[in-house]
């Protein structure tokens, strides 16, 4: 019998789709997170440092606490309307470390291996920036 496989064809305008539909459901998660912290700024600042008593100093913590509601709200934005698209990643991507490396100080593995997910798909937008056809981004570039 011969067993020669059949390739598996993507077709470039589902692939553009599923890019654009993951890029869009990620913003909706990032956005939100920064949503419903940006009315209680301050008890999540305070709930970080607590979080950080005896392992980092406060003076560290609080500048760091009060960028991640706004880097969260701002980017996530950004990835669902499909501006500075590449940009909003990477800035959502950068946060990522440092908020990886205070969770595993806090061994908190089950959160680190969440966070794991988010630097994946991270990772996977990203890489398929090319792909960011349905977007702001695509419609600024026709213009020019």
């Amino acid at each position: 019998m011969n067993n020669i496989e059949t390739p598996i064809f993507l077709k470039r305008q589902d692939v553009t789709l599923a890019y654009t539909l993951l890029r869009i459901i990620f913003g909706i998660n990032f956005f939100v997170h920064g949503l419903v912290r940006i009315g209680n700024m301050g008890g999540f600042i305070e709930k970080m440092v607590e979080d950080f008593q005896g392992i980092a100093p406060s003076f560290l913590i609080i500048p760091f606490a009060a960028l991640v509601t706004p880097v969260e709200l701002i980017s996530g934005f950004l990835m669902i309307i499909g501006l500075q698209t590449r940009n909003a990643i990477i800035a959502g991507f950068a946060l990522m470390m440092p908020l990886m490396f205070g969770i595993c100080l806090l061994q908190k593995w089950n959160v680190a291996a969440s966070q794991l997910i988010y630097c994946l798909v991270f990772f996977i937008l990203l890489a398929g920036c090319s792909l960011n056809s349905i977007s702001v981004d695509r419609l600024i570039r026709k213009r020019k």
